[in-house]
């Protein structure tokens, strides 16, 4: 089932080039997907507590998100980043990045991608590609179960290296302002892990081998043995499982310490990001960060800043 992505698409994975398309997969299940909500009010969104808009309007808060909104109150679009999501049976989101780019397909949600691309779009001189692909409820150990792991392979496993393929088999159809530049494969990101901790007595346990046999067949798959890879810690508080929730967490932290990975893979914590579920738009979602844009927002700020810093490693 190998990608033959480097005859394809001239790909030049890890490798600095004068100029070249830098393309980010953001993998993973719901969180990935992105919940958070940017300007619904009333009694349903929690009169509108922690959502975007709310918490640009926090004074403290002003220059930090100032970047995501023009001063006429429209959302800032970038043209140097492109996005491009294909939701489970729904249409296909193509476009430069802004709010919306979320699995409801409305300006109403985003997730992890909105910061995470200002990032590294404000760092890089070069156009670059964010390929979503993420499907709520998916666990490691089954869904995107990897090959080497051994038993049935993931069937959202497949799906995200073909949609890997199908994005950049159709550069040029779903944005005409490509020119053609090879492709460099800048980072796998991986925010996941709800459906494995849920299930503590067998994916739990098998979780960090997992972990590590998915960042090992998708390298291979893509021919990018030195592909970055970014794992993000899961966020949520999960009080009611403290002990399950922990040896997940250590499982997605002990891949980024394994010898054969060091200084290609690392772990970024973003539990602390979490906010009070009265703070939040959607109180009773505590599996979705109950829906708070700071979370969101502090989550992709990380998960860039961690990219960005590989980058340079690189170079």
């Amino acid at each position: 089932m190998r990608l033959p992505l480097l005859a394809l698409f001239g790909l030049a994975a890890s490798v600095a080039s004068a100029k070249a398309l830098q393309v980010y997969i953001l993998a993973g299940q719901s969180n990935m997907e992105g919940q958070s909500v940017v300007d619904l009010t009333g009694k349903n969104y929690n009169e509108g507590r922690g959502t975007l808009v709310e918490v640009m309007a926090r004074p403290a808060n002003a220059e930090r998100y100032a970047h995501l909104r023009a001063k006429d109150g429209s959302w800032i679009v970038r043209k140097d980043v492109w996005i491009r999501y294909q939701r489970e049976k729904q249409p296909l989101l193509i476009g430069e990045l802004s709010v919306g780019y979320a699995v409801y397909g409305d300006k109403h949600h985003f997730g992890p991608e909105l910061q995470f691309g200002h990032v590294v779009g404000e760092a890089s001189r070069d156009q670059v590609l964010l390929i979503k692909t993420a499907w709520g409820g998916k666990s490691l150990f089954r869904d995107f179960r990897p090959p080497s792991a051994g038993g049935v392979v993931g069937p959202y496993y497949v799906k995200m290296l073909t949609e890997v393929r199908a994005a950049l088999a159709d550069l040029k159809k779903d944005f005409p302002s490509y020119d053609g530049s090879p492709v460099e494969l800048a980072g796998f990101i991986w925010y996941q892990g709800w459906n494995d901790g849920v299930n503590p007595k067998t994916a739990v346990p098998e979780y960090e081998q997992n972990l590590a046999h998915l960042i090992r067949d998708v390298r291979k798959e893509l021919n990018a043995p030195k592909l970055p890879v970014i794992i993000g810690e899961l966020t949520g508080p999960w009080v009611d499982a403290p002990k399950e929730w922990t040896a997940l967490r250590q499982a997605q932290a002990n891949v980024a310490l394994m010898p054969e990975f060091k200084d290609t893979v690392v772990f970024v914590p973003t539990r602390d990001f979490v906010r009070k579920p009265a703070d939040s738009p959607n109180p009773s979602h505590g599996h979705h960060e109950f829906g708070n844009a700071e979370t969101y927002f502090l989550v992709g700020d990380a998960l860039g800043k961690a990219a960005v810093q590989m980058a340079g490693r690189g170079k």
